[in-house]
Formats: structure tokens, C-alpha cells, sequence
């Protein structure tokens, strides 16, 4: 009896599918550079997340055989061999009788994507639950986001959903080794600030801590791949920097060609200054720090040119983590041995924080750059991630809070940084997840007057954006109410995952 060929799902083929997937510039070669350089789109993400419609080898020949004769266009190749994407909630009517809350409920549903099939020619990481996407040109779901737009999923009581989303992390550490930027084959070089821990601890607040014990083995597949490198003898090796304190980790990307999503910026950029392959490796890691770009990442604090990610060691990274750490301390309550070991690390972050990054004059918490042996003169909302974490003494925690409300405090909430530099993650611009983050780590040192202040201002310009356009956009101008925030490598994104989610969270909390 004929055997049936096997059908193709998710269960059988995607780990084969994750880890032998090669990116687009090394299918399409040529071609792919071409495409990008010539700026086919617009943004250059759209190409990355097109669907070949042949096998890329087969383009990839089409191409070599036809791109020299006379009357070859390269637009009309693409369009012909490629499925173009749509950006997603752009056409989305709002209605104009729905309040703010009531819009983000509506847009649940256009957001949410159902588990994902199994899709030759797409460099889409197929996920086997459903899950929200950010929005706009963000068609895939994005691993710090998540976290953000979970906060809106509880007051939503998308339970459910919100344990699918970490089922589908769990299933991208058990496939990839990690939870990548984002699901393509494009981001698997990096990560994104770690948050899943406080995803999981997020769940495990409302359905108990058995949470804990489901998620406990990924958890740890997660820490291990952020301290790869630990037990070296040399440092710094990818995540991990040997600081005369112990361990402490950076951000750091594995690939070293340009950002397969910004090609053409990226490619540029490095020919321009002729910096080479730590620079492409500097962009990617400033692309894993989510923060895309900002001063904090710049040598002379004002240009890309001097970018230089992988010298710094992030305050708020080294705090994702020791909440990371925290988890598992709570995970493998049973494991005494392994216990020790987290809270001899968690000792170290807290302490590395306190001096180190610790700047007494101004009373902030500056990153330090291990090379240069000293902290960076930026000052930005990375400072409210110890007081987040509960890392800090009072005393400190009452200095950041001065020097947020004299300095972060803008009629729209808190700016990001201080500079203006062009740079998406620096002002005048402020973020939903800052504002998040900040609003929790003053509550935790008491300081609920200023944290207040801050979410009122927040939640009034959301709403103030959204009477006026009947959207809600990624970032915000929190300088200038009567602006559009700007900056970045494509224009501003609406729908948007991480801004509902915190808006609808505020709202609760201001109702407390």
C-alpha cells in the first residue's frame, strides 16, 4: 500500500524550517541587493516581507538571465515574482462616536493574527497560536512590545490570548534558542530586552503560580542565552561583559552585514565612514536594544556615525535581567544549588548599578561604557528600570525622582532623553513603555503624586491624538502637544500594540 506523503504543519516541519532558513540576501543574492538599493520601496521592510511566489532559486536564476537585456525593469520584476504586503490597521475607520477605550477593544481583533501556517517563499517565523501584532508596517509580533500590549490584554481579560502569546515565546526558545526580535528569519541574529519573565509573571498574578512551573524550563533556555559566555576566559563574548564586580551584559548581535529590513540605511551609513563590520554589528545591537536609535549609543552623544552599542553596558537591560533572575529564583524555588547562584548574580547587578552606574551629582543612573572604563554623560528613562525592579535604595530613588520631574516631565508625560538629535528614542519624543516603566518603578519608592502626573498627561494626549486623527500612533511628541512625533527610519506607525495596551492599563491604574 502507496504511503501518504506527510502533510506539512507547523508540529512537523518547524523546527527543521527555523533553524535551516536563510535570510533574503543570501537567497536572492544579487538581486536582493539590487532591490533594496534602489529603493523598489519606500521602506525597505517591505521587501524583506514579501512572499516569493517561485522558489527563490528560481527568481534568483529568472533574475541573472534577464537584468542585463534592454527594457528590463526591476519594479515590474518584483511585482511580478513577489507578493507585496499590506500594512496592517493603516485602512482600519474608527468610529467617530467610540471613546478611546472603546476604539482600542475594536481593534483587537484587526490586530490579531491566528496561528500562522506553515508558508514557503515567506521569511515569516510561523507561530502555532494566535497573537497581536504591533501595527502599520509591524506585521509580525515583536518581543518587547508584547509585554506592553499584554498590559492592555488583561483589562481586557484576554487571558487566554495573553497565555497563547507566551506559549508562542516558549515555542520560539524551544525552535530558535531565543525569542527574537521579532518572527522572521531577518531577526533571528538578536534578541529584544528581555521581558518574558515579567510576561509570564504578569499571567501568573491572575491564573496562580503554577505559571511559574509551566514556563520554569524556558525561562531558563532564555537566561542561558543572555549569559552565553559567562564562563569564558576572555571577555566581553556576545551578551556577557567580565566587569571587576562579575558578569554583566550588553547588547549584542551575532550578524555583522547590514540589517536585512534597513539594507540601504545601513549599507550607507557604512560605506560613508568606512567603519566596517563593528559597525554593521553596532546598528544591529542598537536594533536589539529596542531603543532604535538614540543618543545612548553614541560616543560624541549626537550622531550615528559614532555609534558604538556594544561598548556599553545598559542600565536597563542589567535590570531586565536581575527581574529575570527574580523569576527563576521564584521557578526553581527547589533548587537551592541554582537559586544561590541567581542571587549571587542579582547581588552583583544591584551592586554594579548602585556605583557604577550611579552618578551622585546629578543623582541618575548613567550606562557605562566598559571600554572607555566610565559611565556615559546621557541621561535617559533607562534610569527608572532599577526603581521598576525594586534594585535601589530610597535615597537614590528619591534623586531620580527629582530628576525626572525637573527634567523628563513634559506637558505630554516623560521624553525619553534629554537630546534632540533627530533619533527616534530621543526627544522631543516620548514612548508607551517609558511611560509604563517609570510610572511603576515611582510607585514602588512611593513617589504616586509625580507617577500620576505623569500617567494623567500620558492617557490626555493619547486621547487628544486620537480625537483628532482617530488613531493611536507608536510614539508621541510630548514636548509639543500640537506635533506629530518624528525621527526614526520610517514614518510614524498607528494601531499600535504597546500604546493600547499601556492606555488602557493607565486608565485603570488611574482609577485606583
Amino acid at each position: 500500500m502507496e504511503q501518504k506523503p506527510q502533510k506539512k504543519t507547523l508540529e512537523n516541519t518547524s523546527k527543521v524550517s527555523l533553524h535551516s532558513l536563510e535570510t533574503p540576501d543570501v537567497l536572492l543574492g544579487e538581486l536582493f541587493k539590487d532591490v533594496q538599493m534602489h529603493e523598489i520601496f519606500s521602506d525597505g521592510k517591505t521587501f524583506v516581507d514579501c512572499t516569493a511566489k517561485l522558489p527563490y532559486a528560481t527568481i534568483k536564476k529568472l533574475y541573472e538571465d534577464n537584468k542585463d537585456k534592454p527594457n528590463f525593469n526591476l519594479e515590474s520584476f518584483v511585482l511580478e515574482y513577489f507578493e507585496i504586503p499590506i500594512s496592517i490597521s493603516s485602512n482600519f475607520k474608527s468610529d467617530p462616536n467610540h471613546t478611546a477605550t472603546e476604539h482600542i477593544h475594536s481593534l483587537w481583533p484587526v490586530l490579531r493574527r491566528a496561528s500562522d501556517q506553515v508558508k514557503e517563499g515567506s521569511t515569516l517565523l510561523p507561530l502555532p497560536k494566535p497573537y497581536i501584532v504591533p501595527g502599520g508596517r509591524f506585521r509580525e509580533v515583536y518581543y518587547w512590545d508584547t509585554y506592553f500590549t499584554m498590559l492592555g490584554l488583561v483589562e481586557s481579560g484576554e487571558f487566554e490570548l495573553i497565555e497563547n502569546m507566551l506559549d508562542n515565546f516558549a515555542h520560539l526558545i524551544n525552535t530558535v534558542g531565543h525569542i527574537p526580535n521579532g518572527n522572521r528569519s531577518y531577526y533571528i541574529t538578536r534578541s529584544q530586552p528581555p521581558f518574558f519573565s515579567q510576561m509570564v509573571r504578569l499571567l501568573a498574578d491572575y491564573k496562580g503560580k503554577h505559571i511559574y512551573q509551566k514556563y520554569k524550563k524556558v525561562l531558563k533556555k532564555e537566561y542561558e542565552f543572555w549569559m552565553d559566555g559567562k564562563l569564558a576566559d576572555e571577555s566581553p563574548i556576545n551578551h556577557c561583559v567580565l566587569t571587576p564586580l562579575g558578569i554583566l551584559n550588553r547588547y549584542y548581535d551575532k550578524g555583522e552585514t547590514p540589517r536585512q529590513e534597513s539594507y540601504r540605511e545601513d549599507y550607507t551609513l557604512v560605506e560613508k565612514t568606512g567603519a566596517g563590520k563593528k559597525m554593521y554589528r553596532d546598528l544591529r545591537s542598537g536594533a536589539e536594544s529596542g531603543w532604535d536609535y538614540t543618543s545612548r549609543w553614541f560616543a560624541d552623544g549626537k550622531t550615528m556615525e559614532t555609534i558604538e552599542t556594544t561598548a556599553i553596558i545598559p542600565v536597563d537591560l542589567n535590570a531586565l535581567l536581575y527581574g529575570l533572575e527574580e523569576v527563576l529564583t521564584i521557578s526553581y524555588s527547589n533548587d537551592p544549588a541554582y537559586v544561590l547562584s541567581l542571587k549571587t548574580s542579582m547581588s552583583i547587578r544591584k551592586k554594579f548599578i548602585s556605583t557604577y552606574c550611579w552618578d551622585a551629582e546629578d543623582g541618575t543612573f548613567n550606562d557605562y561604557n566598559w571600554k572607555n572604563k566610565k559611565q556615559t554623560s546621557i541621561k535617559s528613562l533607562a534610569m527608572a528600570y532599577p526603581l521598576f525592579f525594586n534594585m535601589v535604595n530610597k535615597n537614590q530613588a528619591d534623586k531620580i525622582a527629582k530628576y525626572i520631574e525637573q527634567n523628563f516631565l513634559k506637558p505630554g508625560g516623560v521624553v525619553t532623553t534629554l537630546y534632540h538629535t533627530g533619533q527616534q528614542w530621543d526627544a522631543p519624543n516620548g514612548w508607551a513603555p517609558l511611560q509604563w516603566m517609570t510610572i511603576k518603578g515611582l510607585e514602588n519608592y512611593g513617589h504616586s503624586e509625580l507617577a500620576k502626573t505623569i500617567a494623567t498627561r500620558w492617557v490626555s494626549i493619547n486621547e487628544r491624538v486620537y480625537r483628532n486623527t482617530g488613531k493611536f500612533v507608536e510614539k508621541y511628541n510630548v514636548e509639543d502637544m500640537t506635533l506629530e512625533a518624528g525621527g526614526g527610519e520610517y514614518p510614524v506607525q498607528d494601531g499600535f500594540g504597546w500604546s493600547n495596551g499601556v492606555y488602557l492599563a493607565l486608565k485603570a491604574y488611574l482609577k485606583e
